[in-house]
């Protein structure tokens, strides 16, 4: 599959969706989860917080603590679509439960899903456009995903979604935003273009799921 067949949009866009007080927790939960993940996270987001996070009196900043790390790693963060995938990345895996029961319910609701060997783009067929994309397996690295795809189903709001999600898990804590974020994240889908259920573009902008999305800035 070739990039040009399908089109990303990089994963700092993510930003327009999420409000700055829910991407500061975010980006507090992953730095803060990284000592009990897989050592390939740590990895990772140390080298770009070396490369693109300044922390004022610390000349390496990956070393610096946690709460004195995470505005300028926010900072960061919206401006880098590398910076974005890891922390998501870390911050998906950091959250196992929520992760299964989000896949859990979008298949439920019959969302596309590639078969479990699918982990990587290059296990992906050639797809002739955005819309053939399914989820992939949870366990598919998806920060080696090229970025988002723009089109999402008219209907699934993310409110609509959360309800879903409280009624399949009624003992869940996970908040809306939390919910709708793994969501996105499953799917590597921001709600750009919504299509119906014949694949048909209804809409080119994102103002209807706008106004569901609980973590746009006002």
């Amino acid at each position: 599959m070739t990039e040009n067949q399908v089109e990303f949009l990089p994963f700092h866009a993510i930003n327009e969706f999420m409000r700055s007080d829910f991407r500061l927790s975010v980006v507090k939960s992953a730095l803060s989860a990284l000592p009990n993940l897989p050592e390939s996270h740590l990895n990772t987001i140390s080298h770009l917080t070396k490369k693109l996070v300044k922390v004022p009196g610390f000349r390496h900043s990956d070393k610096a603590p946690v709460f004195v790390r995470v505005i300028p790693t926010a900072k960061a963060f919206e401006k880098n679509g590398e910076l974005v995938a890891a922390l998501l990345a870390a911050w998906a895996e950091s959250h196992d439960s929520l992760r299964t029961q989000v896949y859990e319910l979008l298949v439920s609701r019959g969302w596309k899903t590639f078969p479990a060997e699918m982990h990587t783009l290059a296990d992906v067929p050639t797809l002739k456009t955005e819309q053939d994309w399914g989820i992939l397996p949870i366990s598919a690295d998806r920060a080696k995903i090229p970025g988002f795809l723009v089109y999402w189903p008219k209907g699934e709001t993310f409110e609509a979604l959360y309800q879903s999600f409280t009624e399949k898990y009624p003992e869940t804590q996970a908040s809306l935003d939390e919910a709708s974020l793994m969501a996105v994240w499953l799917a590597m889908r921001l709600p750009v273009n919504l299509v119906d259920e014949d694949g048909n573009v209804v809409s080119d902008e994102n103002t209807d799921a706008a106004q569901a999305e609980p973590s746009q800035d006002n």
